[in-house]
């Protein structure tokens, strides 16, 4: 990261406080679903056990892997592209809770800061933190009330709704202004980049509604339908796992 970036960050701090205040917000919200799940349902497993703890890391390690392979679309700019890394996020929060999920999509975007560093100065890969979190939270949360196939086609359909919107009023309200800023070029700038491949868009509301959301909204169909084709597969060896971290738990309180 050049001088010129981090004096950037550091001229717009407020917009990378917000940031961390979103952060914070979907933990938080992550926590008080499953305490009420867990009221609801009777789940005592909502710890971090062990095994929990390993599942986190694979599937964080697997999320960051596929976080590097990006599809470009072609109704929208070269710099908005399609990743599959909330799967594994998803399919953690399904079989887990809402907090494996979160957990999954926060320490991907460490692994991924790690790695590769960043050429947003954060925002980007903050943005992938939110964007993934809005549709894992509220999938997850429905799901986990009541495990069928039914109710899952449900969770999965908000989730796609939910990531729709929050992807378009982020982008519209914070995201695009905040690259504007960072990087000292007129959002008009980022406007004519999506004009350039639809003719269509010629402000900021064509922008979003004609690329950012149609991104979002393929996104979530996406992750909906491989979630469908593989959690049925691995539903067993993640409930196997449940299972015998919960009797693990029974047997060392009944010592």
């Amino acid at each position: 990261m050049n001088n010129n970036l981090i004096t950037s960050i550091a001229e717009n701090a407020g917009y990378v406080a917000v940031f961390l205040l979103l952060i914070v917000a979907m933990f938080a919200a992550a926590k008080v679903a499953e305490v009420i799940v867990a009221k609801k349902t009777g789940d005592k497993n909502t710890g971090l056990s062990t095994r929990k703890v390993v599942i986190i890391g694979l599937f964080s390690a697997i999320s960051g892997v596929l976080m590097l392979f990006e599809i470009p679309v072609f109704f929208a700019p070269s710099f908005y592209k399609i990743d599959l890394s909330d799967l594994p996020a998803v399919i953690g929060a399904f079989a887990f809770g809402p907090m494996t999920g979160v957990l999954i999509e926060f320490i991907k975007i460490l692994l991924n800061l790690i790695l590769n560093g960043t050429t947003t100065a954060f925002v980007g890969e903050l943005a992938n933190f939110v964007v993934g979190c809005s549709y894992v939270l509220p999938a997850s949360i429905i799901y986990l009330f009541k495990k069928t196939r039914k109710n899952a086609m449900i969770s999965c359909a908000v989730g796609t709704l939910v990531i729709t919107i929050v992807g378009s009023s982020l982008n519209a309200f914070y995201l695009l202004p905040a690259f504007a800023a960072l990087y000292g070029m007129p959002i008009d700038a980022l406007i004519g980049m999506g004009t350039a491949v639809n003719p269509s868009i010629t402000n900021l509301t064509s922008f979003v509604l004609l690329a950012v959301a149609p991104l979002n909204l393929l996104k979530g169909a996406v992750i909906t339908v491989i979630t469908f084709a593989i959690y049925k597969q691995l539903s067993p060896i993640l409930k196997n796992a449940t299972l015998v971290t919960v009797r693990k738990q029974e047997a060392t309180q009944s010592e």
